[in-house]
């Protein structure tokens, strides 16, 4: 059985939510190969889920429409929607704060 490959786009929140929290790990915490692992995971399992990026349970935050789906990565949440054939990056959050506003 074989799967479509989905388009992979991401927003600047996700790209600046990124670089925040590496550049955290990096130069406030004073470990950059944290960071890189971070980093790496993250898109290594962004990619496993370019395959199948609906077949996970959505989540829809209080009082919206849109349907996000997410990825955990170590302490992070990653957040996308899927338009058509297309898998879009919307944020990154760290998995114990109040996600709501962020999306």
């Amino acid at each position: 059985m074989s799967f479509k490959k989905y388009k992979l786009t991401t927003i600047s929140t996700f790209e600046e939510d990124l670089i925040k929290i590496t550049d955290y790990i990096a130069y406030q915490l004073n470990n950059p190969p944290a960071a890189l692992e971070l980093a790496e995971d993250i898109y290594q399992a962004i990619n496993d889920r370019l395959y199948n990026p609906l077949s996970f349970e959505p989540y829809v935050p209080k009082g919206s429409k849109v349907k996000y789906y997410r990825i955990r990565v170590k302490n992070y949440i990653v957040f996308y929607v899927v338009i058509v054939d297309e898998m879009e990056l919307r944020r990154i959050v760290y998995n114990k704060r109040d996600i709501n506003p962020f999306l």
